[in-house]
This record gives C-alpha cells, structure tokens and sequence, in this order.
C-alpha cells in the first residue's frame, strides 16, 4: 500500500508487488466507491483526478512513483478483489 512503498519506505522488502489497472479502471472503481458513501462525483471527474495523480507522484522530486527493479508487476485491470488477493496470497506463499 502506497506508491513509493518499494522503492523508498520498504526498499528491503523480501517480495514486492506494484499493483497496477488502467486508469480507466481505476477512475471506475474510486467513482463506485465514492457513490457508495454518497460523495457525488463525475466518472470524468474521477479520471482527470487519477491522470493529474499519476503525473504529479511519477514527477515529483522526493520518492517519485517508480517500478522497483526488483517487484511483481501485477495489473489488476481484469480482476476482482478476490482475484487479486488468491494472487498476492500465491506469490506470498512462493517466497516463504
């Protein structure tokens, strides 16, 4: 959790993951989240605000967002939660 977690706050970590989806996808899931606790946005609201996210954190000075050499590339943009989590749950088990 968290987008500098493999290469600045856990660098030393014995497996990690950078979880990924389209941003489609995410803007999706973060606009159904937010209808859920009735906080109105747009889908096209949801979009632009992850598009200037990923920008910002990938060109930011300290701890910019970056693939760690050495994590599981894992996109999420076709799975569900249950999906994701029998995937992470697999690779845990293959490093212990």
């Amino acid at each position: 959790d968290g987008r500098d977690i493999g290469t600045v706050v856990l660098p030393d970590a014995e497996l990690k993951i950078y979880l990924s989806a389209s941003r489609e996808v995410r803007a999706e899931r973060r606009y159904l989240e937010y209808r859920e606790k009735g906080i109105g946005v747009t889908r096209e609201d949801m979009l632009r605000e992850i598009e200037e996210r990923d920008t910002r954190d990938m060109n930011r000075d300290t701890a910019p967002l970056r693939f760690a050499y050495d994590a599981v590339y894992l996109d999420s943009t076709n799975f569900t939660v249950d999906e994701v989590l029998s995937v992470i749950k697999k690779l845990v088990k293959e490093k212990s």
